[in-house]
C-alpha cells in the first residue's frame, strides 16, 4: 500500500482552499480571457478588427476596467501570458486592475495539444517541462490559480483508453506542480461537442473521463479542496438531430458529476463549449435547479459566452467602449444569477446572445 509522505503543509493547504473558495463564492464564476493570440485573431476578424497587440489590449482593457460591481458575479479571471504583463489605459498593470476589484487572477499554463500517434486524431496536452518554474514566476507576478486544457472527442472509436489515461495523467501532474507553487489548478478535461452522438452517449463518456481524472488526481496526491474542475456540460453532439431541453441537459450533467466528482472539490466551473450566450446561461440555470443533492458550487468559466455580445457591441471603436462594457456586465450578471438557479429570462434576448459560438474541433 502507498505510504503517505508529506506533500503540502497545513498552511499551503489552507491557502489553496481559501483561494478556490473565493473564486466560486455564491453567485460568482470565472471570466476566461486566456485566448491565445491566434484565437483572439479569429474573434477580432469577425468584427473586422486587426489582430494587433494594441487591439487585443484594448478589448481586454474594456473587460477588466468594467464597473467594479462586476466582482459580485466574477470571482476569477484567467489571463493569457501576454495580457498578464500589459497595462490598462490608466497605466496600471492588468492583474492589479483585476485584484483591486477583489477578483482572483489566474493564468493559462499549458502549451497546446500534441497528437497521439496511432489514434484517430486524438491528442494530449504539452507544457509540463519547466512548469514548476513558470508557476513560481506567475505566483510572484500576482497569479493565484492556473488553467490547463485537455481535449477529448467522441466518435466511433473515441475517446480511446490511451487518450483517457494519458490526459488524466497529464492533468494530475499539472495539478500537483501547481499546488506545490501555491496556485489552485483548474482541471479541464474538455469533451468536444463535435459529432452526432446523443445526450446519453455524452453522459457515459463524461462519466468515464471524469472517473479516470479523479483516480489520477488521487494517485498523484492532489489536494482536492484546493482544486476546481472545468468540465463540459453533458450535451448532445452538434450534429445530433434530436434537440434536448435545458432540463434534460441539466439532469444528465448533474447525474454524471454526482457519480464521479468527490464532494471535497469546492466548485465546478463549466466551459461554454460553443453554446450561444443565452443557451449557456439557460443550461447553467437549469443545472442549479436540478432536484438532486449537489455538494459543490456549480458555476461558469466562460470565454465566448461572456464576450460575444461585448465584442459585437465594441466593433473596435473607442466610442463603443461603454456599450460593450454594458453588454459584458449584463451577461456576467445573468450568469451570476444562473449560478444560483435564479435567472428568469425576460424573453427579450438580443441577436448577439442567441448566436451559436460553435467552432468545429475548437482550438483555444
Amino acid at each position: 500500500m502507498t505510504h503517505q509522505f508529506p506533500s503540502l503543509s497545513p498552511e499551503q493547504k489552507k491557502e489553496l482552499s481559501d483561494i478556490a473558495q473565493r473564486i466560486v463564492a455564491p453567485g460568482k464564476g470565472i471570466l476566461a480571457a486566456d485566448e491565445s493570440t491566434g484565437t483572439m485573431g479569429k474573434r477580432l476578424q469577425k468584427i473586422n478588427v486587426e489582430n494587433s497587440e494594441e487591439n487585443r489590449r484594448c478589448f481586454r482593457d474594456l473587460l477588466f476596467s468594467t464597473d467594479s460591481s462586476i466582482s459580485n458575479c466574477v470571482g476569477g479571471v484567467i489571463f493569457f501570458h501576454e495580457t498578464l504583463y500589459q497595462k490598462a489605459d490608466s497605466g496600471k498593470l492588468f492583474p492589479q486592475v483585476v485584484k483591486d476589484k477583489g477578483i482572483v487572477v489566474g493564468i493559462k499554463v499549458d502549451k497546446g495539444t500534441a497528437g497521439l500517434n496511432g489514434t484517430d486524431g486524438e491528442t494530449t496536452t504539452q507544457g509540463l517541462d519547466g512548469l514548476s518554474e513558470r508557476c513560481a514566476q506567475y505566483k510572484k507576478d500576482g497569479c493565484d490559480f492556473a488553467k490547463w486544457r485537455c481535449v477529448l472527442k467522441i466518435s466511433d472509436g473515441c475517446p480511446s483508453a490511451l487518450a483517457i489515461a494519458e490526459n488524466a495523467n497529464v492533468l494530475a501532474r499539472y495539478a500537483s506542480i501547481c499546488q506545490q507553487n501555491g496556485l489552485v489548478p483548474i482541471v479541464e478535461p474538455e469533451i468536444l461537442p463535435d459529432g452526432d452522438h446523443d445526450l446519453l452517449r455524452c453522459q457515459y463518456i463524461t462519466e468515464k473521463v471524469l472517473a479516470a481524472v479523479y483516480k489520477a488526481l488521487s494517485d498523484h496526491h492532489v489536494y482536492l479542496e484546493g482544486t476546481l474542475l472545468k468540465p463540459n456540460m453533458v450535451t448532445a453532439g452538434h450534429s445530433c438531430t434530436k434537440k434536448y431541453t435545458p432540463q434534460e441537459v441539466a439532469m444528465a450533467t448533474v447525474t454524471a458529476l454526482r457519480r464521479t466528482v468527490p464532494a471535497a472539490v469546492p466548485g465546478i466551473c463549466f466551459l461554454s463549449g460553443g453554446q450561444s450566450e443565452e443557451e449557456a446561461s439557460l443550461n447553467l440555470n437549469a443545472i442549479n435547479q436540478v432536484p438532486l443533492h449537489r455538494p459543490w458550487k456549480l458555476t461558469f468559466s466562460y470565454g465566448r459566452a461572456l464576450q460575444a455580445s461585448a465584442l459585437a457591441a465594441w466593433q473596435g471603436k473607442a466610442a463603443n467602449k461603454a456599450a460593450a462594457q454594458q453588454a459584458f456586465c449584463s451577461r456576467a450578471k445573468i450568469n451570476g444569477l444562473a449560478a444560483k438557479g435564479e435567472y428568469k429570462p425576460s424573453g427579450s434576448a438580443d441577436t448577439a446572445s442567441m448566436q451559436s459560438l460553435y467552432t468545429a474541433s475548437y482550438v483555444y
